[in-house]
C-alpha cells in the first residue's frame, strides 16, 4: 500500500480572559480510517492525492495497511493489459486483507470485467471522478460530524516525499494515437485556469516542495482548449499558455521540471528559460519511434523526422538540455530497417534517458487492426538491443559529467550517505547521485557536489560546499 501522512495540527493553549472555562466535548469515537493502493502514472497519483485531501478535511485518517483500514480505496491504472492484471491482482490483494474495497481510476471505465473477478467490490468509478470516490466512501464508513478534527494543510495531503510534487495542468487528450486508448478514458484536452495552476504551484513551494513536476497528457497543449484565457494573478493577467505558464512557475524559486512534452514548434520559446535557470534544463519527450514509417502508422503527431535538427538547436542555446522519453518495439509493421533507423537516431539525438516497452495489444486502441504483428520472441530480441544502445549513450553523456560541480537535491539519507538527484534526473524513472560518507544533509536539502565518477545510468560525488539551499 502508498502510505500517505499528513502535517500534525498542534493544539494551543491561549490564555482565557474569562474565568469560566470553555469546556471542549470528547471526541467519543475514533475517525475513520481509508486505506489507499495508487497504481499507474504520476497523473493517476495526483488524483489519488486529491482525494485524500479531500477524505482529510472531513476528518478520515489514512491508514498505512490494511488491517488498520475501515475501508479500502485502490486507484487502478487501465493503459495495457499487463496494468489491468496488475489492477486486478491488486484489488484481490485488498479484497482478501479487508474486505471492504472502493475502485476507482482509468481501469474503472470496465465495471464489468472488475465485478466478475471481484463481485465483492463495494463501488466502481471511472478515471477523475473524485466526488463519487468520496460518496462511496461515505456509503461504507460515514465521517465523523465534529468540529474539532485536524485541518488539512493548505498544500494538500501528497502521496511524495515533502520535498517534491506533482503539479497536474490538464487532464485528458487530443491526439488519437494509434496504441493508445488515453482519450477513451480520460477524455479530450481539458486545461486547468493558469491562476489555478499557479496557486496551487505557490502553495506548494510555501509548504517545503523543492521542486515541482509539471504533469499532463500532452503538457506543451496546455491552453489550447481555453484558447488561452487569460486569468488574474498577482494583480496581472495569466494567459493558460505553455511558455506564460512556465515562465510564472520560474518564479517561484523552486525546481521546475517538465514532463510529457510534445515537441511543437513553441516548445523552442522555453528553451531559453532552461538557459537562464528558470526552469530545469529537462524534457521528458514521448518520442515512441523515430521511423516515419512507424510513426505513421502510430497516428503520432508533431513532425517527428525533423526532432533531430530541432534537438540540435535546443542544445545550441542550451547545452546543458537533458532529453527522456519513451519509446515503443515491435509495433505492428516495424521491419529491421525501422529499428535500425530507430536505434541510430537515439544515438544522433543523444536521448539521456530511455525507457523501452515492447508493443503490448490494447483492448480497444486501433493499432490491433494492423497487419505485421511481431513475434514476441523478436520484440524481446529488439528490446534487448534497444536498451544495449542507449545504455552506451547515457554511459558517454554521463562520462561528460565527471569533474563537474553539480547542484543536487537530497532524496534520502542514512548512516552509509546521502542519495540525491541532479537537475537531469527525475525520481523514480531518472538515474542517481551517490554522495557516500555525506551524512550532514537531510532530504530536501540542495547542495553543490563535484562528480568523480560516472556509471551507465548514475555518478558518484562529493560535497564542494558547505551551503545548504
Amino acid at each position: 500500500m502508498t502510505k500517505a501522512s499528513a502535517n500534525k495540527a498542534t493544539k494551543a493553549s491561549p490564555k482565557m480572559r474569562r474565568k469560566a472555562a470553555v469546556r471542549v466535548p470528547k471526541i467519543s469515537a475514533p475517525a475513520p480510517k481509508v486505506g489507499f493502493v495508487s497504481l499507474g502514472c504520476p497523473k493517476a497519483l495526483v488524483d489519488s492525492e486529491r482525494i485524500i485531501t479531500q477524505l482529510r478535511s472531513q476528518g478520515y485518517q489514512i491508514a498505512p495497511d490494511y488491517a488498520g483500514a475501515d475501508v479500502v480505496v485502490v486507484n487502478t491504472c487501465g493503459f495495457l493489459d499487463s496494468a489491468k492484471k496488475e489492477s486486478l491482482d491488486a484489488i484481490g490483494e485488498a479484497m482478501a486483507a479487508n474486505g471492504q474495497v472502493i475502485v476507482t481510476g482509468c481501469f474503472g471505465v470496465e465495471e464489468d470485467r472488475i465485478r466478475e473477478a471481484h463481485p465483492g467490490v463495494l463501488a466502481v468509478t471511472g478515471p477523475h471522478q473524485y466526488e463519487q470516490v468520496i460518496k462511496a466512501v461515505h456509503g461504507a464508513v460515514p465521517p465523523l460530524h465534529d468540529p474539532y478534527v485536524d485541518l488539512v494543510p493548505p498544500e494538500g495531503l501528497r502521496l511524495t516525499p515533502r520535498h517534491y510534487a506533482y503539479l497536474k495542468i490538464s487532464e485528458g487528450c487530443n491526439h488519437r494515437c494509434a496504441f493508445c486508448i488515453i482519450p477513451s478514458l480520460r477524455g479530450d484536452l481539458a486545461s486547468r485556469p493558469a491562476n489555478h495552476v499557479m496557486t496551487e504551484a505557490e502553495r506548494l513551494v510555501k509548504a517545503g516542495v523543492k521542486e515541482l513536476l509539471v504533469i499532463s497528457q500532452d503538457t506543451s497543449a496546455y491552453g489550447l482548449d481555453l484558447k488561452y484565457a487569460e486569468s488574474p494573478w498577482k494583480g496581472q493577467p495569466l494567459k493558460a499558455r505553455f511558455l506564460d505558464l512556465c515562465a510564472s512557475l520560474g518564479e517561484l524559486g523552486a525546481w521546475v521540471r517538465l514532463h510529457y512534452v510534445y515537441p511543437y514548434p513553441h516548445v523552442d520559446d522555453v528553451i531559453p528559460l532552461m538557459a537562464e535557470g528558470k526552469i530545469l534544463p529537462y524534457l521528458d519527450i514521448p518520442f515512441q519511434h523515430a521511423s516515419p514509417t512507424i510513426l505513421k502508422a502510430m497516428r503520432r503527431p508533431a513532425a517527428q523526422e525533423k526532432t533531430a535538427e530541432r534537438i540540435r538547436r535546443w542544445r545550441d542555446i542550451c547545452p546543458d538540455l537533458a532529453i527522456r522519453s519513451t519509446f515503443i518495439v515491435g509495433f505492428p509493421g516495424e521491419t529491421e530497417e525501422d529499428f535500425t533507423f530507430l536505434l541510430q537516431w537515439l544515438k544522433e539525438a543523444k536521448i539521456s534517458r530511455a525507457g523501452c516497452f515492447k508493443y503490448e495489444p490494447v483492448e480497444g486502441a486501433a493499432a490491433n487492426a494492423l497487419d505485421g504483428a511481431i513475434p514476441e520472441e523478436l520484440k524481446e530480441e529488439r528490446w534487448h538491443r534497444f536498451m544495449a544502445a542507449q545504455k552506451e549513450v547515457s554511459a558517454e553523456l554521463l562520462s561528460a559529467k565527471v569533474g563537474r560541480e553539480i547542484d543536487v537535491l537530497i532524496d534520502e539519507v542514512d548512516e552509509e550517505g546521502a542519495l540525491g538527484r541532479s537537475k537531469w534526473d527525475a525520481p523514480e524513472i531518472d538515474g542517481s547521485v551517490f554522495l557516500n560518507g555525506e551524512t550532514g544533509v537531510k532530504p530536501g536539502d540542495i547542495i553543490q557536489a563535484k562528480v568523480l565518477h560516472a556509471d551507465d545510468y548514475d555518478v558518484w560525488a562529493e560535497r564542494t560546499t558547505q551551503s545548504i539551499q
